[in-house]
């Protein structure tokens, strides 16, 4: 997985000068400035595009053309930057239980488990809005803060539950049991996410990028900015606001938004 990696030209995507060593430090810095650099968002599925999980693919759509990505595109790229700088991440996949019950929810999620010398840590900066952008420590009801979010691991059985605390809520985020996943699972799972009639990424717009302020989020037309713990909600006039979002916020061009079919959306369809 690490043989291409071009990690000069992915340092410089996420403007990365510091020490490279495999240390913690080194392991929030990356994840921190990765999340800050490459956003989150499923346009190219909602464009019937092929969701590539090869290195050469991932490099072309994250790091040269400055798009972003879902889980599946992020995890596999911070797992190939990491091999490569002497780490060694684990890839797990988990059920989202955001909207649905844990036995309703298959296994669409990809994420990392890293171990150090202080421990073992979940890395998972494709997962929108929720994802922490800090390490989380694989031990039950260990809190971790994060500038406006807090988030533990609970133990619930055989699954860990990562949680996280946004104002006066809780929520439950994805359950997992941890095991190690074959590569193969992932193309299963990014194929079912990216194509399944009805698959919330083939039905609505998902988006989240951060901000010199804080973090802007996307849910088909609703958008929503956020200043530390205030929020301020717009919404989408059509298409072309679309693009322009993209442009100011997300860092990339896409003329083909402006002909975007959104099945949730019904003047979009």
């Amino acid at each position: 997985m690490t043989i291409d990696l071009d990690l000069d030209a992915y340092f410089e995507r996420i403007r990365w000068g510091n020490p490279n060593r495999p240390t913690y430090d080194t392991l929030a810095g990356l994840l921190s400035a990765h999340m800050a650099c490459i956003p989150f968002e499923n346009l190219d599925v909602l464009l019937g595009r092929t969701i590539r999980l090869d290195l050469e693919g991932l490099q072309l759509k994250l790091v040269q053309n400055h798009r972003g990505g879902y889980c599946f595109e992020h995890a596999t790229l911070f797992a190939a930057v990491l091999e490569k700088l002497g780490f060694q991440p684990v890839r797990h996949s988990a059920r989202v239980v955001l909207f649905v019950p844990r036995v309703a929810a298959p296994r669409t999620h990809m994420f990392l488990t890293v171990g150090l010398d202080g421990g073992n840590f979940v890395i998972d900066p494709g997962f929108g809005a929720l994802a922490p952008r800090v390490p989380v420590p694989v031990a039950e009801d260990a809190l971790l803060y994060s500038e406006d979010e807090k988030h533990w691991l609970a133990k619930d059985g055989q699954y860990w539950v990562l949680r996280a605390r946004t104002g006066e809520k809780v929520i439950d985020c994805w359950a997992s049991t941890l095991e190690r996943e074959n590569l193969v699972d992932f193309d299963m799972g990014n194929h079912f996410t990216a194509t399944y009639p009805a698959s919330p990424f083939v039905n609505r717009i998902m988006m989240r990028a951060f901000t010199e302020q804080g973090r802007i989020t996307v849910m088909n037309r609703d958008v929503t900015t956020w200043h530390g713990d205030e929020s301020h909600s717009a919404q989408l006039s059509d298409r072309v606001a679309l693009r322009t979002l993209l442009f100011e916020h997300f860092g990339f061009d896409l003329p083909e938004v402006e002909s975007l079919c959104v099945p949730a959306i019904p003047e979009w369809r």
